[in-house]
């Protein structure tokens, strides 16, 4: 227990790990307005509101978080000409996307002239589903790689530095497994900004979209 604690404690002390905690109350809220709101309608708007104010106070949170994007780009710099390509792209959007969220935020809490608050959000998730795309192109390329590695070692009487190495790269297709059902979640989110349909606004696909992802991301920045 005490060890579990102090996990949780290192975990909430990141900033990922608080938007994946406010995003899970987000998407919860989300899906309990949805079953909610035709038997106990009162109750229903409590958690309308609850969601509403937890992704405000994400986007609050998520303050400059676009420069991670350049951080991210400065901090590769071996990387194949293939992957710095891809690398550039999967930022670039993800840059956007966070950038342009600043102003999508400031207008949906009145400070910005609330008309702008519709094309911020557009141009915010297509710059989010355009860097989405890419980042899942990088970790499936990267997934083969580490397949390929996987089947040249030994399949049995495997030495200590083997082991070690079979496990670092099963560990990393999980990290990068778990990395491709959050953006292929958060894409569906984004395609509903983009371009609205009945599926993909729906608040059952949403609400669980937004799980998927805020899951997988307790589950990558979990301390190990």
């Amino acid at each position: 227990m005490s060890d579990a604690v102090d996990k949780l404690v290192v975990f909430l002390a990141k900033r990922d790990g608080i938007d994946k905690l406010v995003k899970t109350f987000q998407y919860v809220s989300k899906l309990l307005c949805w079953r909610l709101q035709s038997k106990q309608p009162h109750l229903s708007l409590r958690f309308k509101h609850w969601e509403v104010a937890s992704g405000l106070s994400r986007k609050a949170f998520r303050t400059g978080r676009f420069l991670t994007g350049l951080n991210a780009l400065r901090r590769s710099p071996g990387a194949t000409p293939l992957f710095r390509f891809l690398s550039v792209l999967a930022n670039s959007g993800e840059m956007v996307y966070f950038f342009f969220d600043h102003f999508l935020w400031l207008s949906r809490i009145g400070i910005l002239d609330s008309s702008l608050s519709k094309k911020m959000s557009f141009i915010s998730a297509f710059g989010e589903s355009f860097g989405y795309v890419f980042f899942i192109f990088i970790d499936c390329i990267v997934i083969r790689q580490r397949l390929q590695s996987a089947k040249k070692l030994p399949p049995s009487d495997k030495t200590l530095s083997e082991q070690e190495k079979a496990s670092e790269i099963k560990g990393d297709i999980v990290m990068r497994l778990m990395g491709i059902s959050a953006n292929i979640a958060d894409l569906i989110i984004a395609l509903a900004e983009i371009e609205p349909n009945p599926f993909c606004c729906h608040a059952v696909t949403l609400g669980i979209s937004g799980l998927v992802s805020a899951w997988a991301g307790w589950y990558r920045n979990w301390p190990s």
